[in-house]
């Protein structure tokens, strides 16, 4: 490739890796203007950068709309989803990837739980919506059991090719010092999931604080029981007149994916390219 060839091939690369900033950070900065401007300040120029900062939205989001509670409730919902997927899916992973080639029947359960994540959500929601409500798991404790079910798909597919890449030995030398096959598995094996693990978790926690169809479809029914999305798409409907509110409601409800993505971003990073370098 002649040296001409090059610097234009290279100028067409900083041009897309430009425009996709411009598209990842243009909402990010709309957001962030918005959120600190009067409705008088959005009228005159909705991307102009505000004069001053104004906090009283973000006051009256907290004081007028109950906002706190509907935090609480993705936190909640969030958490316990988490601790169940860290518990659940590992240990599944782990049962999985130790036994699939001497038993069958371990290939036919991973191979079905893998298959579930080539099934989208909007084929079975009716479905799936009838007999939640069938079982009167039309709640949070329901809402955490479909995000457990959902992140296994993924996580069992990571997990198991990552403790397959474990050495066995690690485990044996376990047993001979008197370890049983749970002490093995939390003292040896788990510690060295931390990369995989903390990969799986991130993820799983950005999509289920931000998501909004699975709530809408099991919670919408009970107001007390909305989650930040859900009760951001009510919100809106409610307060349509003042944007500056609602894109206030938007900022705060990004502030802990985005710590929680910056404090473990190594980790994911060392997830996502285990197994890229055959040792």
């Amino acid at each position: 490739m002649t040296k001409g060839k090059k610097i234009f091939s290279r100028s067409i690369s900083y041009i897309i890796a430009a425009a996709g900033v411009l598209v990842i950070l243009l909402p990010f900065y709309v957001t962030l203007i918005t959120a600190f401007k009067t409705p008088q300040e959005s009228a005159q120029n909705f991307f102009a950068f505000p004069k001053t900062l104004y906090l009283e939205n973000f006051k009256t989001v907290f004081a007028k709309a109950g906002y706190f509670k509907y935090f609480m409730n993705s936190v909640v919902v969030t958490v316990s989803s988490l601790i169940l997927i860290y518990v659940l899916v590992t240990m599944i992973s782990y049962s999985i990837a130790r036994n699939m080639k001497r038993h069958i029947y371990y290939k036919i359960i991973y191979g079905v739980i893998v298959l579930g994540m080539f099934v989208p959500f909007q084929v079975i929601m009716v479905p799936l919506v009838q007999f939640m409500g069938s079982l009167g798991l039309s709640n949070k404790f329901g809402l955490i059991l479909l995000h457990v079910t959902y992140a296994a798909m993924q996580g069992v597919f990571l997990l198991v090719s990552y403790i397959q890449n474990v050495p066995v030995d690690l485990e044996e030398a376990a047993y001979i010092d008197g370890c049983t096959t749970m002490q093995a598995y939390v003292k040896v094996v788990l510690p060295l999931l931390k990369p995989m693990t903390s990969t799986v978790l991130v993820l799983n926690a950005l999509w289920i604080w931000n998501d909004f169809q699975m709530p809408l479809m099991i919670l919408n029914k009970l107001p007390d029981t909305w989650t930040l999305p859900l009760f951001q798409y009510n919100f809106k409907s409610q307060y349509s007149f003042d944007y500056n509110m609602a894109f206030a409601s938007y900022l705060i409800a990004m502030v802990p994916v985005l710590i929680a993505y910056f404090a473990a971003q190594k980790n994911i990073v060392e997830g996502l390219t285990a197994g890229a370098v055959k040792s």
